[in-house]
Parts: C-alpha cells; sequence; structure tokens
C-alpha cells in the first residue's frame, strides 16, 4: 500500500513509528469513504508528509500534540511561526516595541491551534517568567515563548524536578526517584515549591546529583545533562523557579532542542515571510481590476497566471468535528471551503 517516499518518510520518525502509524490508520478506517476517492497510497504520502513538515500536529488534540518529542517540537516551531509577529509589531503596553499579554492571551493564542490545550501548562509557563507574581501580570512573547519551550517539552521532568527540591527542601535525601508515568495534562496536582525559604534554595552541587540521576532514569525526555550541570555548577544555592528560568534563558537547551531560533533570530523567518509576500502580490493583483474599469482598460490588463497553492493535509478529526456541530441542520458544511 505505501511508496516509496512513504516508507523513508515512515522510517525517519525512529521510535514513534507506531504512534504515526496507528494514528494514520485510525484517521483512514473512520474516513474511509471520503480517502477512496483519491486513494489510500496517496493518502499515507500526505499523512507522512504532513509528519515531516510538522504540520501534522495542527488542530489535533492535546493528547497528540504531546504524544512524541517530534510533534512537540513541531508544535513549537508552528506557535513561533504563527504568532512572531506579536512580539516584534509595536505595542500600546510596551516601550520596546513588542506587544505584551497574559496568560490567559498566550492561552488563547495556544487554543487556536489545539483547542483543548490545558490552561495548567500555559500558567506553569507564566509562573517560570513572573515568579509567582501576579497571573494577570503582562509578559513578552519571547520571554513567554521560550519558558512556554521548557514546561511544554519537557514537563514529565520538571514535574519529577519539583518532587526532588520539594524532598531537599523538607532535608530529605530523594534516593528514590518517582517519575511520572501519566501525560504531562492529567499529572496530579502539586503545590508550586516554596522558594522563599531563610537559605534560599537547595545546595546546587546535591541538586544537579539528584537530578544526574533522573536524567539516568528516566524514559522522558530531559534537557542534556551536561548543559544542567553548568546551570548548577555557577551557584552554590539555586531556587525552583530560578532553575527553571535558567533553562529558559539557556541557548544551548534551546538549540539542542531545534524547535526555536536563538533569541536573536526569534522575529525573523524569511521562508514564512516570503510566502506571505507571494499571497499580497496575488491579493494586490486581483484588487487592481474593480467595478470602475472600463472594459478597454480590463482587455489591456495583462494577464495573471496565480501558482496553485497545494494546502497541507488538513487533520480528518477536524471535518468529523464540524459535522457534528452541524448536526440537526438543514444545512451541509463543506469541510474543503478552509
Amino acid at each position: 500500500i505505501l511508496t516509496s517516499d512513504s516508507y523513508s518518510l515512515l522510517f525517519a520518525a525512529q521510535r514513534h513509528v507506531l504512534t504515526y502509524m496507528e494514528d494514520a490508520v485510525s484517521q483512514l478506517l473512520e474516513n474511509r469513504e471520503d480517502i477512496s476517492q483519491y486513494g489510500i497510497a496517496r493518502f499515507f504520502t500526505e499523512y507522512f508528509n504532513s509528519v515531516r513538515q510538522g504540520t501534522h500536529i495542527l488542530f489535533r488534540e492535546f493528547s497528540f500534540v504531546q504524544a512524541t518529542p517530534h510533534n512537540r517540537t513541531s508544535f513549537l516551531r508552528t506557535f513561533w511561526r504563527c504568532f512572531r509577529t506579536v512580539g516584534k509589531n509595536g505595542g500600546k503596553y510596551s516601550s520596546i516595541c513588542c506587544y505584551l499579554l497574559t496568560a490567559q492571551e498566550y492561552h488563547c493564542l495556544l487554543q487556536l491551534l489545539c483547542p483543548d490545550f490545558p490552561m495548567e501548562l500555559t500558567e506553569k509557563a507564566a509562573r517560570i517568567v513572573l515568579m509567582d507574581d501576579a497571573m494577570d501580570c503582562l509578559m513578552s512573547f519571547s520571554d513567554f515563548l521560550f519558558a512556554f519551550q521548557i514546561q511544554f517539552y519537557y514537563s514529565e521532568f520538571l514535574e519529577s524536578v519539583a518532587a526532588i527540591y520539594q524532598d531537599l527542601l523538607a532535608g530529605k535525601n530523594p534516593n528514590t526517584v518517582i517519575v511520572p508515568t501519566s501525560s504531562s495534562g492529567q499529572h496530579r496536582q502539586r503545590q508550586p515549591p516554596n522558594d522563599c525559604n531563610p537559605l534560599e534554595g537547595v545546595e546546587a552541587s546535591l541538586f544537579y546529583q539528584c537530578l544526574e540521576s533522573l536524567c539516568d532514569r528516566s524514559k522522558y525526555s530531559c534537557p542534556p545533562s551536561a548543559l544542567v550541570k553548568e546551570i548548577l555548577s555557577s551557584v552554590q544555592r539555586m531556587t525552583f523557579y530560578g532553575f527553571l528560568m535558567a533553562l529558559a534563558k539557556d541557548q544551548g537547551i534551546n538549540r539542542a532542542l531545534g524547535a526555536l531560533p536563538d533569541k536573536g533570530d526569534l522575529f525573523l523567518d524569511p521562508a514564512m515571510d516570503q510566502e506571505l509576500e507571494k499571497l499580497v502580490a496575488q491579493v494586490s493583483g486581483l484588487s487592481v481590476s474593480g467595478p470602475a474599469s472600463s472594459s478597454a482598460d480590463t482587455a489591456n490588463m495583462p494577464v495573471r497566471n496565480s501558482p496553485r497553492i497545494n494546502s497541507p493535509w488538513k487533520p480528518l478529526h477536524h471535518r468529523r468535528k464540524m459535522d457534528a456541530e452541524s448536526e440537526g441542520s438543514n444545512e451541509e458544511t463543506d469541510s474543503s471551503e478552509n
């Protein structure tokens, strides 16, 4: 059934092939009548092309968005590319030419890409930036984005770090590290570590020993231990949120993840800008001729052969959602309008 291109894309997914195969087959079976019109081989080719390009996570449920490291980096990259203009446009709140938004507003942006994205993760990312300040405070796009990257990609790791930190504050030696087994959106509620203690955090060297052991035993993604050691070896004591902020600001960790550019290049995306310029040029070309134009002027207008733009593969569950919303109506919704 699969073409050679589909096989190459399939094996590029490496350890998480089964996840994508199960998802592809599930969509195939649930929408086999529509897919039969253009063939199963084409469906698999387009599906794994979307996985390779990172567009497969658009408008998908959160359980799928966070299912694999590739899905997480794809979501981070998509969020950055879609909303980077929030950071580079001049705003009414700031004198440094960037809009400042609240955690709730950033969450609304996240929900545009993933409708059921949990508010809990957004709040945790905001808390890294605000350091326990009021959650309705304003944050720059770059500050939130890099904090969100750490919280979203390393969510299971940070759950265990929080448990280790609390044990160290209580004077316990966390020899047994409990690694979360549930999804990041279903973790049990844990009180944020209290950084307001007289000793200003925990001993950094002991903290690193525990984290090194955690990284060795964890089945989830962890930051490179060498970079964690570099962060903790530069201080004698470290608070929990101080550690998270250091992770968010570390460009070595950012490069290791490979989802976002360096902070200096955060608002640069030549490929996307070029596509936007093409779209603007096409729209401008269509608006040149109007009702007031004479037939002679219209005849002299050069013919524009606009290139055909192929839309990426749309998640089939999105169509199912639209069909469900239209139940009870006599009008049919065409899912191809978008």
